[in-house]
């Protein structure tokens, strides 16, 4: 339709949409960009049937921070395009101008709120297609120039956070929100053709797997159209933040829980998160706890595939925990239906013993460099109560040394996992094995090297020889280790990471910090890559909403 060609089968489809509109929020975006591309192709019969679908159909807010971003996006530009609509025009009996002004309050509101304190959906593969998209059509289409320079700005902001965190143009760490089988094969996830699109550091191999609700427009693959068409371009800055692999480093944010909207105090929670980049791999974490429902990634170990098969090349381990009292913390309906709710919306590992997504309560995270701890203290009487590791198909030679350490070599990069407590081996699909330990007080230590750092794994090992962890889970659950890179750590199970001897404390964790992003106490945000830094700004004039 962009480019007028074949417009004859293009309207019988719309009218086919039109005909059936559902999708709430997902049905608004695309008939926002339709409208706003189809100006100078559609006829007026097809787009007065566009006009009329804003009063027939009634779509939903939704309850997630994308579904909102995604219904007021679709709102501020379709009542600037129809602003002297009345009441009876628009499916909530409220003017062009009424929902213009909500629209823009919510906006605002947001931008605010991102910039502060990051997403709470914070950097999910599956997920940050549906804040792209709608950021893009307000780039691409907003008649203020206010708005086109605050989403402008929002886009770098986003775009550079999923950059510091991409290898290969793949999304690597803790993720709050993400899928079973993409979480396993990381290249089948929707951000990855946003990469392949800014920055063509990686193939475009768009994948079926993320349709996983039968909603119109919920392609996140496809959402990548919407930038494309915005007119967005990255600058020099975004290319190197999302390319330049030559060195390591550590990049650290604070993003924020989901909103808990009863039995738990405070409504939010700030998330510290971790990633350390190395050429060869990153290992990236949260700090553990319950901070999103359902498909909460806490921590991995992801490196670079060396095989024809671009998936399996992840290590972590979670509880696979679930709970009405979580259900009920974080959605609104009643609490006895909404398990039932989670598995019928194509989440049906949700209750399973043996689920590779979800967070837990009972877990807390500690990582400095290429070492990491994790620890878990899980209630007696607890449902599912054992961790579960994911060790890949595409590890290597993994040896169970008689020290307690299992090491293993992944690409170019060798590992090593110490768990804590007694653990069995079980069998899974492919090739792939499920290391699985029931004590209540549990967890593991791991550290990585690459290939650059230590000749062999038979060397790796003899060098984790001599660093066996120090641990106690008899009551307060604790470590002690001295990392391969001479760092004496020390976690306790709620406590403070504790490196040579000074304390790490989580609330003094940026915003951003590292080579790529940074945030300084008066939120002024920079991004520095290939050898040239900026400020980041934004305008909201004088008037600012109220905060809720």
């Amino acid at each position: 339709m962009y480019r007028g060609h074949d417009l004859s089968a293009f309207e019988r489809e719309l009218r086919q949409l039109l005909s059936d509109p559902h999708g709430d929020m997902f049905w608004m975006l695309p008939m926002t960009l339709i409208h706003f591309v189809g100006k100078d192709h559609l006829t007026a019969e097809l787009k007065e049937l566009m006009r009329t679908g804003w009063s027939s159909y009634t779509p939903y807010r939704g309850d997630t921070e994308n579904h909102w971003l995604m219904y007021y996006a679709s709102m501020y530009l379709m009542s600037q395009e129809f602003p002297a609509g009345d009441a009876h025009e628009w499916f909530n009996g409220r003017s062009s101008s009424e929902n213009h002004r909500e629209a823009e309050e919510y906006l605002n509101h947001w931008f605010r709120t991102v910039i502060a304190s990051g997403l709470n959906e914070f950097d999910s593969p599956h997920y940050l297609p549906f804040y792209l998209a709608p950021l893009s059509l307000l780039y691409g289409f907003s008649t203020d120039q206010r708005m086109v320079h605050n989403a402008r700005s929002l886009l770098d902001l986003l775009i550079a956070d999923f950059a510091a965190d991409t290898l290969n143009g793949v999304y690597v760490g803790a993720h709050s929100r993400i899928y079973p089988e993409p979480l396993l094969e990381r290249w089948r996830n929707g951000s990855t053709s946003f990469s392949w699109l800014l920055f063509g550091n990686t193939d475009f191999q768009p994948d079926n797997i993320n349709i996983v609700l039968d909603r119109i427009g919920y392609r996140p693959h496809g959402a990548a159209v919407y930038l494309a068409l915005s007119g967005y371009s990255p600058d020099r800055i975004l290319h190197a933040i999302a390319t330049d692999r030559s060195a390591e480093f550590t990049h650290r944010e604070r993003k924020r829980t989901r909103t808990r909207i009863r039995r738990h105090l405070p409504r939010r929670k700030d998330v510290y998160k971790t990633v350390f980049m190395h050429p060869w791999y990153a290992l990236g974490s949260i700090d553990g706890d319950l901070v999103q429902p359902v498909q909460q990634h806490s921590w991995e170990l992801h490196w670079v595939s060396t095989t024809e098969d671009r998936g399996h090349n992840i290590l972590f381990c979670l509880h696979p925990y679930w709970s009405e009292d979580e259900m009920a913390t974080f959605f609104p309906e009643e609490p006895e239906l909404l398990a039932d709710r989670v598995l019928n919306e194509k989440k049906p590992t949700y209750t399973s013993e043996d689920k590779w997504t979800g967070g837990s309560p009972y877990q807390r995270i500690a990582q400095h460099e290429d070492a990491l701890i994790v620890l878990f203290d899980i209630p007696a009487g607890t449902t599912h109560p054992h961790i579960d590791a994911y060790f890949s198909r595409n590890l290597e030679h993994v040896t169970e040394d008689p020290s307690g350490w299992i090491v293993a070599r992944g690409g170019n990069v060798f590992v090593g996992y110490y768990p804590l407590c007694p653990y069995e081996w079980i069998a899974e699909q492919g090739g792939d094995r499920r290391l699985r330990s029931s004590e209540l007080r549990n967890g593991a230590v791991v550290q990585v090297a690459s290939i650059d750092e230590v000749e062999s794994l038979e060397a790796f090992l003899n060098l984790l020889r001599l660093r066996v962890p120090e641990f106690d889970v008899s009551e307060h659950i604790q470590v002690r280790y001295e990392t391969l890179r001479g760092r004496d750590v020390q976690f306790a199970y709620g406590m403070d990471l504790i490196v040579d001897g000074d304390t790490i404390a989580r609330a003094d964790h940026p915003v951003y910090d590292g080579p790529f992003i940074n945030a300084d106490e008066e939120g002024r945000i920079t991004l520095s890559g290939g050898g040239e830094t900026r400020e980041l700004s934004f305008d909201f004039g004088e008037a600012r909403p109220e905060e809720g």
